[in-house]
């Protein structure tokens, strides 16, 4: 069983969906409390037992390969006021050097040519995708989860959670043909099924390990929905040959490329924080109350 050590975190999308806010911030640094959003995903990676990280960029990114890097000029502000709590906390989140890997798309062609443009750093070894657009709320963290059913299942797995059955035309759902606790065997993914005809009510949720072999079918892959290169196209057809199965994660999926789960996650976050939850709570509160 081979280790999970790298991850692919696509990160090059323009943010249409929450403009005018991306227009010149990357989608993936909006703050959510303290800290970007981006900041989140990678932690549940590292948790997760990640050695290295491939960002996949575009034009107008650059402030993501500035955050995982040091800023000397902010360091030794802190240094020189005896900002000690700050400073450490800025260099605790500093990558290992070598570490991180930061590859261009180019042109958004789709999740799936993001995935692929990862493939030299990846190299011949099952990997795991995180979207930073959607954040887990989980202890232990999704992608940790999905690292535990990897190890004792193998193939490719990717995180599931159950939605209301009557939005199942809203998302991605898996149609499985086993289960084992909340690990389901699949035999097909189906993209926004009418309830009436969902294989279940199982939306895929942006957490994905996958086996070397996918970069061969994305190699070959036809631009499908949307004229992108879609992963979900590719993860079929890797399928036919390698297992897969959806771990029904233990956890809250917060989509932060939509207003309203920005929104949510921000004040999901806020509550748990352990220096300003107990101000976040009672402001939430008497807007509930005021309403």
């Amino acid at each position: 069983m081979r280790k999970i050590r790298k991850a692919v975190l696509p990160v090059a999308g323009f943010g249409t969906r929450v403009l005018p806010a991306t227009k010149s911030i990357p989608k993936e640094m909006l703050p959510v409390v303290d800290r970007p959003a981006l900041q989140y995903v990678v932690d549940e990676a590292l948790e997760a037992g990640i050695e290295h990280i491939v960002f996949v960029t575009g034009r107008n990114k650059g402030a993501i390969e500035d955050y995982f890097d040091r800023a000397y000029e902010l360091e030794a502000t802190l240094h020189l006021k005896n900002k000690t709590a700050l400073l450490e906390e800025l260099e605790s989140k500093l990558p290992a050097p070598g570490s991180t890997s930061f590859v261009r798309q180019q042109s958004p062609q789709g999740l799936g040519h993001a995935v692929w443009c990862a493939r030299d750093v990846i190299g011949n070894e099952p990997f795991a995708v995180l979207l930073p657009d959607v954040l887990v709320k989980s202890k232990p963290g999704c992608l940790s989860q999905m690292v535990e059913a990897y190890q004792a299942k193998g193939g490719n797995i990717i995180a599931v959670d159950p939605i209301p059955e009557n939005e199942t035309d809203k998302y991605g759902v898996i149609s499985p043909k086993s289960q084992d606790g909340n690990l389901y065997e699949m035999s097909a993914m189906v993209e926004k099924p009418a309830p009436s005809e969902a294989p279940s009510n199982l939306a895929i949720t942006g957490r994905y390990i996958l086996q070397p072999e996918i970069f061969k079918f994305l190699e070959e892959q036809k631009p499908g929905a949307g004229n992108e290169i879609q992963l979900t196209d590719a993860m079929a057809k890797l399928m036919e040959a390698s297992p897969f199965f959806a771990l029904a994660f233990d956890g809250l999926p917060y989509d932060c490329g939509s207003k309203l789960g920005y929104f949510k996650a921000v004040c999901a976050y806020a509550v748990d924080h352990e220096e300003i939850g107990e101000g976040a709570k009672a402001l939430i509160k008497a807007l509930n109350t005021s309403s």
